[in-house]
Formats: structure tokens, sequence, C-alpha cells
């Protein structure tokens, strides 16, 4: 006897189609999955077996072969488990072949007792059904939310029991589709601008790099605060449009950090030690997954002590910060992770921390400095649109809280990032981009024209910093940015000037 049943498998954060094929056949008994399994899948059939006769079926005593269309496709994962226990209940006759077998879709990993345990990567796989034309997907009931945000009929179960019942027939009340495809709300944070001390220049930088999707570099001595500041840049960012939540969660959803909830409602804030690998900021491994720059897609990648970074992780940040994605090649394939975050990174000017405070001295070396700066290279300073110098609060700052007047709040900064964000968007209303920092070079002149006055400032600050064309490109989206902030049409010379004010590291290099 042969039964096909329809699944689903993951290439990176997108689904592909899986036919389950199982045959029924005469000899001694024994279960052979083919189709490139990986160790979780092979597994599957001692984890099946029990299943199945738990659930008070019979496990029939035959060859069992089992396929995995298409072939040449790796299947990695234990979501299998479902598709195949309902293939060989089919097979064995114990649930009646109908329609259903091509209507539906089955994704789920099998406990011994029978029960469905949640599996990574729902989102992903609902979405392709959808598109694939089914009538529905049948999950585990904790994925069940996660699967209705793309629209897709959904059936949440918790045994196997229930769905070869519902299958045959059988009403279930427990198998439903009642799940609401909404995103979760923002949790209120604790954080906000109001927080900090002076330091007007670093706030209005964060503003400039929240309002136009920008990367920044804080540099500055310890304690100066620039990590309390890298921390309040999501208060001040929009909530995720839909079709920026439905991405941000199929890749969370694929690295296995959510279950329960729908749709992520607010923009990740990823923060890695200074001791990761290339690999961890990136991705990939033996089992490919998204790195840190790919979960932080949406939101806000926060590099703190940057020059601490092994060099080689960092020189890999070259791609995602350039083109908003991250290609990992390998033998048997090429997988693409989407990565395009506003890096926030930190970092002293030389190995004690004190150079440029204005009291206590520097104990470095000229050279020892020169190295230190020297792990930042070109290239990376190149892709970061803003860099601005962060110096200490000082202690009148720090203390006299009660007759200054109150810094601005996170809201009243929010409110200004998303009157700009909204002048972008109808800009670019027929662009595959929605802020200014994605801007491609063809259309950067037109954006971005500047008259005779702004090339001449340009042209001058080019010259006097060795400004390469791709920082220049940067100092443009910077200024339709402010542009944008000052409510103003076009990049007028104050725009520009402010934007070359952000490049400060090029100054500060030995």
């Amino acid at each position: 006897m042969l039964s096909r049943i329809c699944s689903f498998g993951l290439r990176g954060v997108e689904g592909y189609p899986v036919m389950v094929e199982l045959d029924l056949a005469n000899g001694l008994p024994g279960f052979t999955t083919v189709g490139l399994p990986d160790t979780a899948v092979r597994e599957s059939r001692d984890r099946v077996g029990a299943a199945v006769r738990n659930s008070g079926y019979r496990f029939p005593q035959r060859r069992i072969t089992v396929n995995l269309a298409p072939a040449q496709s790796r299947k990695q994962g234990s979501h299998f488990d479902l598709p195949i226990a309902l293939a060989v209940l089919s097979a064995s006759g114990q649930i009646p072949t109908g329609e259903w077998a091509r209507r539906y879709c089955f994704v789920g990993e099998l406990a011994l007792d029978g029960g469905l345990s949640p599996v990574r990567g729902v989102l992903a796989m609902a979405a392709k059904a959808k598109d694939q034309g089914f009538s529905g997907i049948i999950v585990p009931m904790d994925n069940a939310p996660e699967a209705a945000a793309t629209g897709l009929t959904v059936y949440g179960a918790v045994t196997l029991r229930e769905v070869a019942d519902f299958l045959a027939g059988v009403p279930q009340a427990s198998l439903n589709t009642s799940f609401e495809a909404v995103a979760e709300t923002a949790v209120e944070m604790d954080l906000d601008f109001s927080d900090v001390r002076g330091q007007s220049l670093a706030k209005r930088a964060l503003e400039i790099a929240a309002a136009g999707g920008h990367h920044i570099l804080l540099v500055g001595p310890p304690g100066s605060g620039k990590s309390m500041l890298a921390r309040r840049l999501p208060t001040i960012l929009p909530g995720l449009a839909p079709e920026e939540a439905m991405e941000v969660t199929r890749i969370h959803s694929v690295c296995q950090d959510r279950h329960k909830a729908g749709l992520i409602g607010r923009r990740p804030f990823r923060a890695p030690h200074h001791g990761a690998s290339h690999v961890a900021l990136i991705g990939g491994g033996h089992l490919a997954r998204p790195g840190e720059v790919s979960l932080a897609h949406g939101g806000v990648l926060f590099l703190d002590e940057l020059t601490e970074f092994n060099r080689l992780a960092l020189e890999s940040l070259r791609q995602p910060l350039e083109d908003g994605r991250v290609v990992i090649a390998r033998a048997r394939e090429t997988v693409e992770y989407p990565a395009k975050f506003s890096l926030v990174a930190a970092c002293n000017l030389c190995p004690c921390g004190y150079r440029g405070h204005p009291v206590r001295p520097c104990a470095c070396t000229p050279l020892s400095v020169a190295k230190y700066l020297a792990r930042l290279s070109g290239p990376l300073l190149d892709r970061i649109d803003i860099q601005v110098e962060v110096a200490p609060v000082s202690f009148e700052q720090w203390a006299d809280s009660e007759s200054r007047e109150p810094e601005e709040a996170s809201s009243r900064i929010l409110a200004r990032v998303e009157r700009a964000r909204r002048v972008q968007r109808e800009r670019f209303t027929s662009k595959n981009f929605l802020v200014n920092a994605h801007i491609p070079p063809r259309d950067l002149r037109r954006i971005c024209a500047l008259g005779a006055a702004g090339l001449k400032l340009l042209s001058e600050a080019a010259a006097k910093l060795s400004l390469s064309a791709r920082s220049l490109d940067r100092v443009l989206r910077v200024a339709r940015t402010i542009a944008d902030l000052d409510g103003q049409p076009k990049v007028g010379v104050p725009h520009l000037a402010e934007a070359m004010q952000y490049r400060s590291l090029e100054r500060l290099r030995p």
C-alpha cells in the first residue's frame, strides 16, 4: 500500500513543499527513510512507532519505506513526524484516504504518548502552503496563532488521535481555527531618553539614525553614556509595518525563538557579546541558521566595545551593512537571509579609553592608539553613516536635576521620527525600500539633488576628510533625513553641513 501526505521543509527562512511518500511491503519488519534525512528525521521512526501505538492504533509489522521528495534537498527537523504517522495510518487502512490528503498539509513533532509538540519555522511553512493553494494546515496547538498570521486556515491539534479522528470525519471540538492573526502589542519599556543628562549632539544623531534607518557609531571615553544612549534607541523607533512584522516573525520562528505568540509587534534589539564569533554574527554553521544580523532584521543590532570584536567577525559585517542580506554558501546549497538592521556601535578611542577626556589624561602611545583604531578598517567605517563623539557628562550635569528643565522624553522624539518616516513612505511608494538609508546609488542624485553651494561644500569636505565615494553617498542620505526632520522638500546647505559633522572618526584617527 502506498500513501502520500503533504508537508513542508525549510530552506533558509523560506518554506518549500515536501511530499511524504510511504510504502508498506511484505517482508521482514523494517523502517527506512530516504530523501537526504538528517538525524532528527531518521529518528522519527521510533517516535512515530511509539506515538501510533500509544494513540490506540496498530503499528504495522511490515517493511516500511518513507521517501521525502524532492530527494535532492536535505530534510532537517522533527516536524515530519506527524505526516509520517498519518501516512502509516492511511497506508495500513486505519484512517480513510480521501480528498484531505491533497487539500491539507501537516507539520508537527510527536511525543511518545501521541501528543503534538511545537516546532520551528511554522510561519514560513504556512506562508508557502498558502502560496501553493492548500485549503489549510494542521499544526501543533502552540504553533497555531503563529501560522494563522498568514491568513491560511489553521487547525491546531493537541494529539495525533485528534488529527486522525478529524480526517476520518469524527467532529473534534478542540481542533478548531479560532486563532487571531494579529500582532502582539508592544511592551512598555522602562528606558527613556529623559533619563540621559546632556549629550544633546548624541541624542540628535540617534534621532537622525532612527528617522532614516542609518548606522551609527558612538565613540568616547568610558562612562560617557554610549551604552545608555544606544539602549534607548528602540524607544524612538516606529512600530513594525504588517509586512515587516511578517518577515521579522518568520526569521525568529526559524530560530525557534517563539511558539505561542502571533506576529512580532516591536522591533528587535540584539546586543551580542564582543566574544561572539563571525558565525554567531552572520549565521551559518553545520546546520545553517540565521545569525545576530538576521535576528536584528527590522530593528537594532548593538555592538558594544566594537574594537574588542574579532577582526573576522567585524569584516563579515560588510555585506549585510551594504546589501541588507547575508548569503551563506555551502557545497550542497546556498541560503540567503534578510539582514536590514540599524547598526549601533560603541567604542573607545584608545586602549586605556581616555583619549579625548577633558580631565583624565590618556596614557597610550601614538603607536598603540594607531594599532587600536586600525581594528576598525576603512571599508567598515565607510559603511557607517553617522560617527559621533560622546563627551563625558560633567558633575554639574549629573547632579543638577531639579533646577534644570527636564530632558526631552522619548515620546516627543518618536513623534518627529514618525513624521519623517511618513514623508519617506510617501516618497518611496513605488520603490522596494522604505527609508533613506536604503536609497540605491542610481536614485541618490535625484532624490538628494544639491545646488551649486551644496556641491562646493561637499567637494571641500571630501578633500579635507579624504572621503570615499561610498562615504559621500552616505553623507547625502543622512542630509536627506535631516531635511525630512526639518520638513524641507530639498536638501540644503545647513542639512549637508550637519551631516558632515557626523563623520568625526575621520578627524580622530591618528
